[in-house]
């Protein structure tokens, strides 16, 4: 397994927007495509200033990839991504993302069957995503 973290630091004031593009039209299709979210969560760096992270789980690298050059040709998905980010103001992007989107993937140092993780194969097995 690989895993991968995606780290957004962000205007605080645009959590709440940003959230909804992320469930409404980045994880649909990412769970299309089969990727697995471990957990995204949001801490606050300061009043003005917020970090949102993701965590991902893949069988492979190449796992990966495929997943991501099936988004990235998705005609309907990448329309819908520039649809909201002009509803949202491209110009605004640089104030919105402050330090940017950081990704790094890592490989676990414990065996799976000793996490959380490995309560989750069978619901992943048995689950169908919409």
């Amino acid at each position: 397994m690989i895993y991968r973290r995606k780290t957004y630091v962000l205007a605080s004031s645009f959590v709440t927007e940003f959230n909804a593009l992320f469930n409404e039209i980045l994880l649909p299709s990412q769970l299309k495509y089969g990727a697995r979210l471990i957990g995204r969560w949001h801490t606050f760096i300061d009043d003005e200033t917020s970090e949102i992270f993701a965590m991902w789980e893949y069988d492979t690298i190449e796992q990966y990839e495929e997943i991501e050059t099936k988004i990235k040709l998705d005609k309907e998905h990448v329309s819908r991504v520039q649809e909201r980010f002009d509803q949202m103001g491209r110009h605004r992007y640089k104030e919105i993302f402050r330090e940017g989107i950081k990704q790094e993937f890592f490989i676990s140092t414990v065996d799976r069957k000793k996490t959380i993780l490995q309560t989750l194969s069978a619901d992943i097995t048995n689950s169908t995503y919409d």
